[in-house]
């Protein structure tokens, strides 16, 4: 991982600082006004608590140079899960929060440097261990979504979709047994769930080299389970829906990513892909899946369980 999750504490800014962030208490925060939470999306004290010690460490504060933050992290924090959850631009940012173009360069370089995917595998870890669960997943389960593109998205990046009839996106994502997020990828939506698994499956496995079966639908069928097998020696357990069933159907497995797809689109910017680039989007529902995980980790802690239980 590029950064750490273990700090020295060292000397503090001689200002008495309103939150306890790292920003605060060792960078250029500390005058900044303390800011009440008052939004729906706003993290509780009991969710900061599970946030902050999962953070990632900025680099200038371990002595690898870049200038102290002036910006407190639970507020940047705050601001992008406000957008994600209400869907709005980044110039429509509420006052209260830092300005909008600082809030933005937070989620740039998140994105950019990979602190947001390890900020989420973290959440992750901790999740699975308070449900009683092994840090790492034996398992998978691997669907797609078509999501219609906005103005925004340029050409290149967006497709049409001819079985759901979509012009825009197509977010193909792996997760667990709990529906938690492993990965994601961001394709235009005339990329096939074949040749988007073909690639994501190599690296899935490189991240999480426990996993040996994948549950999927019959989008995933033919030369791709012989080549998962044969090449990668992971089980692709295709799950099909009987022809004789009409309307909705709880299908073994599948259901676990299907309640994930749908818990995304329940935060507005997924609704409609909104970003210029596939990378910006993807970041996106690492925040939103990040939101789920910790309001879930503040609700019930629960015992975290050494490695090797069952999983």
């Amino acid at each position: 991982m590029p950064q750490s999750s273990v700090w020295t504490v060292g000397e503090s800014s001689s200002v008495a600082p309103s939150c306890d962030c790292l920003a605060h208490r060792f960078g250029n925060a500390a005058g900044r006004p303390h800011r009440r939470p008052k939004y729906p999306s706003d993290m509780t004290d009991a969710e900061w608590a599970v946030v902050r010690d999962l953070l990632p460490v900025p680099g200038w504060l371990e002595g690898r140079g870049g200038q102290p933050e002036g910006y407190c992290h639970r507020q940047m924090i705050d601001a992008i899960r406000y957008l994600v959850d209400n869907g709005i631009k980044w110039r429509a940012m509420p006052a209260d929060f830092p300005p909008w173009e600082r809030v933005y360069a937070f989620f740039r370089r998140w994105r950019e440097r990979g602190l947001v995917a390890e900020f989420h595998d973290r959440l992750r870890s901790r999740t699975r261990r308070s449900e009683g669960r092994d840090a790492e997943p034996t398992a998978a389960i691997i669907d797609s979504q078509s999501v219609k593109a906005a103005a925004s998205v340029p050409a290149a990046s967006r497709g049409f979709d001819a079985g759901k009839q979509i012009n825009g996106r197509k977010r193909h994502v792996v997760v667990d047994t709990l529906g938690l997020l492993l990965m994601v990828l961001v394709t235009p939506a005339g990329v096939t769930d074949r040749d988007a698994a073909c690639g994501m499956l190599p690296r899935l496995l490189a991240r999480h080299r426990r996993i040996r079966l994948a549950w999927v639908d019959g989008g995933y069928a033919g030369r791709l389970v012989n080549w998962a097998s044969t090449t990668l020696r992971l089980a692709l357990d295709v799950v099909r829906r009987s022809d004789d069933r009409h309307g909705f159907t709880v299908l073994p497995r599948r259901w676990c990513v299907e309640r994930t797809l749908s818990r995304l689109m329940r935060t507005r910017r997924l609704a409609r892909d909104y970003e210029t680039r596939t990378a910006s989007s993807e970041a996106v529902v690492q925040w939103s899946m990040a939101m789920l995980m910790s309001r879930r980790l503040a609700r019930r802690p629960g015992p975290l369980v050494p490695p090797g239980s069952a999983g």
